[in-house]
This record gives C-alpha cells, sequence and structure tokens, in this order.
C-alpha cells in the first residue's frame, strides 16, 4: 500500500484524533438547545482524544479577540451584534479572511458549521476556499418562525438562502428522520441524521422536590403542568394556555409551571396571574424544576428537535406534544404521554386533560418515560457523528486527489 493509502487507512482507523474546527453563534453559558448540543458535542469530542478549533463570537461577558486553547479546545473569538428579539445572543459578523489565515496555518481535518449567520458563511467560504471537508447542521426552523413575527413575507426568501447555504457542505445534518426528507424534499440532498442525546445522571425523577413544589403552592397530590422553553410566539403557548385552562376548570388546585424567558413573557404573566414564573434555571435547578411536575406541555410547531421533550421524558414527565421533532422520534402516544396530529388544537387540549385527570395512567407513563431515553447517552451521539465526519474526510477531493 502506498504512503497515501496508508494515510487514508489510519484517518478510517477510529483509534486515529481528529482535529475538527466547530464553528457556531451560541454556546454556552447562552440558554437554548443549540447552544447546549453544541457545548455536550464539543465537550464529547474531547473526551474522545479529539482536537477542536472553537470558533464563536465573543460573549457579553468577555473582551479580547482571542481565547487561549486549554482541554482539547482552542477558540477564536469574533465580533459579533445583538440578534434581533434574542438580546441575549450574538450574531457573529463576517470573517472569512481571519479564518482563511487561521486554517491556513493549521488546517482542520473538518470544518462543522452549527449556524447560518454571517460567521457561519464565512466559514463555508473559507473552508470551500482551502479545499477543507465541511459538514453544516439544521438546527432551527427560521423560515417557519417568520409568520410567528409578522415578516411572513421573508418565508421564501429565507428558504432560498438556507438551501443555498447548506447545498454548499459536504453534508448537512439534522436531528431527526423526518427533517431529513423534508430537507430533501426542499431542495438539499446531501442529508444524514445525528441524534440528540440527553443527560440521565442530570434530568432524573429522583430530583423531585417536595420544598419546592411547595414553594410552587402545592401540595403532594396537586398537579404542576411544567412549560420548559424560550417564551416566545414560535412556540404556540397561546395553545398552552388553552390546554391549561380546560385543565384548571377540572383541576382547580392545578398550578401552570413556566421556566424560561423570552419576548412574550410580560403578556403572559398578565394573562395568567396565578402561573408560577422560575425564569431561565439550568444545571441541577433546571433538572430539580423538571422533576418536580406531573405533566409536561409543548405546543412547539416550529421546532427541528426540541431538547426539552428528551429532558421532561428523563425526569420522569408525561409528555403531551404534537407528533412532531422529537416528540414523534421519542413518544409513543398513551405509552410516555399524548401525541396530536400537528395542527388537531382539539385533540391536543383533550389529550392534557385526559392525562391530568388519570393519576394512575401519570405514573405508569412516568416510568416508560425514562425507560425511553436510557439509552440516548451523548458519547454515543459524538460517536456517531465522529464516523459521519470521517466518511466525509475520506470522500474530499484532497482524499481523492491522494
Amino acid at each position: 500500500m502506498d504512503h497515501a493509502g496508508l494515510i487514508c487507512q489510519e484517518l478510517a482507523s477510529h483509534r486515529t484524533s481528529l482535529r475538527v474546527a466547530v464553528v457556531t453563534e451560541t454556546y454556552p453559558p447562552e440558554i437554548n438547545g443549540v447552544a447546549m448540543t453544541t457545548g455536550r458535542i464539543v465537550d464529547g469530542l474531547v473526551a474522545a482524544g479529539h482536537r477542536v478549533d472553537l470558533i464563536r463570537p465573543r460573549q457579553a461577558q468577555e473582551g479580547g479577540a482571542i481565547a487561549g486553547g486549554n482541554d482539547g479546545i482552542e477558540e477564536m473569538l469574533s465580533r459579533g451584534i445583538p440578534l434581533p428579539r434574542y438580546a441575549n445572543l450574538q450574531l457573529g459578523l463576517p470573517a472569512r479572511k481571519v479564518l482563511l489565515r487561521r486554517w491556513s496555518h493549521q488546517r482542520p481535518d473538518v470544518v462543522q458549521v452549527v449556524t447560518e449567520g454571517p460567521l457561519g458563511w464565512s466559514a463555508l467560504t473559507a473552508a470551500r476556499k482551502l479545499n477543507l471537508p465541511v459538514i453544516s447542521e439544521f438546527h432551527t426552523n427560521f423560515h417557519r418562525y417568520s409568520g410567528h413575527y409578522g415578516v411572513g413575507w421573508l418565508k421564501r426568501p429565507i428558504a432560498a438562502y438556507l438551501r443555498k447555504f447548506h447545498n454548499r457542505a459536504d453534508l448537512t445534518l439534522v436531528p431527526t428522520r423526518a427533517l431529513c426528507f423534508e430537507l430533501a424534499g426542499q431542495g438539499i440532498p446531501r442529508v444524514d441524521v445525528v441524534s440528540r442525546g440527553v443527560d440521565t445522571r442530570l434530568f432524573d425523577p429522583d430530583r423531585r422536590s417536595g420544598l419546592l413544589r411547595r414553594s410552587w403552592g402545592l401540595e403532594p397530590d396537586d398537579l404542576a403542568v411544567v412549560y420548559v422553553g424560550r417564551i416566545a410566539p414560535e412556540k404556540n403557548l397561546a395553545l398552552l394556555e388553552k390546554a391549561f385552562e380546560a385543565i384548571h376548570a377540572r383541576q382547580p388546585r392545578a398550578r401552570l409551571i413556566m421556566v424560561g424567558s423570552g419576548p412574550a413573557l410580560q403578556g403572559m404573566r398578565a394573562r395568567q396571574p396565578r402561573a408560577i414564573f422560575t425564569g431561565p434555571q439550568t444545571g441541577e435547578a433546571l433538572a430539580e424544576h423538571y422533576a418536580s411536575g406531573d405533566l409536561f406541555l409543548f405546543p412547539s410547531l416550529t421546532e427541528t428537535y426540541g431538547n426539552v421533550v428528551a429532558e421532561a421524558l428523563a425526569s420522569g414527565l408525561p409528555v403531551v406534544a404534537y407528533r412532531d421533532a422529537a416528540a414523534q422520534e421519542l413518544v409513543s402516544h398513551q405509552v410516555h404521554g399524548w401525541l396530536a396530529e400537528p395542527g388537531n388544537e382539539t385533540a391536543f387540549v383533550d389529550g392534557a386533560v385526559a392525562l391530568a385527570e388519570a393519576p394512575e395512567l401519570r405514573a405508569r407513563q412516568r416510568l416508560a418515560a425514562r425507560e425511553r431515553v436510557a439509552s440516548l447517552a451523548w458519547q454515543a451521539i459524538v460517536d456517531s457523528l465522529v464516523a459521519l465526519q470521517r466518511q466525509v474526510i475520506l470522500s474530499s477531493p484532497v482524499a481523492a486527489r491522494r
């Protein structure tokens, strides 16, 4: 076997570490599904012995342009501006020249572009210029969001941009098989699935707290209906309110627990004066909030996945959701919760009421929910990602020339 063949064979081996450039416009400690997922992936890559070149916008509490490397991660902090309606997030500004210099000096084996903003576009452009293998990720249905913010006329231009963006990559990753087929139908043919994991050591029914429930004004047998996520128009929270009102009509002591923040918070506070608004929660505090609930309502139809569904299931919460995204992948109807067909609000409300009034059924579903996600370890997800990265590297023009 010649030298080039040995290189390819070595690269294919699971013993060979990779240098992965990860480009993202959101990252922990920012609180959202993309940041959490990206943080877990980076940690998993490093734990598996790979090197990560992390490119992201400077966060509000950070200064300087470059962050040093530690524990297998080297960081470059780019310039950014606040993202409209997401004031705590930064939209990365173009950085093509900087990335060309950086990656010319130290070439990554593969570039992983997490977000589709100007920084992500710059990364795609630089990677193509340098003949680097590049993978993109599809995390957010921005074209679906447009109707919720009064700019529905942008739906087609946004969809066209996303199609052009992802077709510049060698491969686009999505978290569900259904989304894989959807993107293929929209003209993005090179798509594969890498699911999301959940930390079952953190999210655990044993974290249920009587003290926390009492602070919500609940007795042991009272019902806590939980929502975790952004409090924003695209989350379809009017349906959540409708479902809870139907529950409350039958169980006056039930409480709605809203975990998160967002632009619709003040309006919802005014309409739901008895609800508990906890603000954003993280880590063990978040896990305790999940486990201390009795029923999880998630009416969104704009998710690409919805990490909160997996976290709720791991915490032993039956989930009421539409048959979409993570719920479609993880929830079996009347086994782990209740699924309504997308857009069928009556079925969603009926399911919420049915489970609210069936404590014995919820107890069975609580056990089944936990068992459903027991195998979704993050390291297994990272291993799947690395396998696809190796395939893309070996099928790249550079490998073909070798």
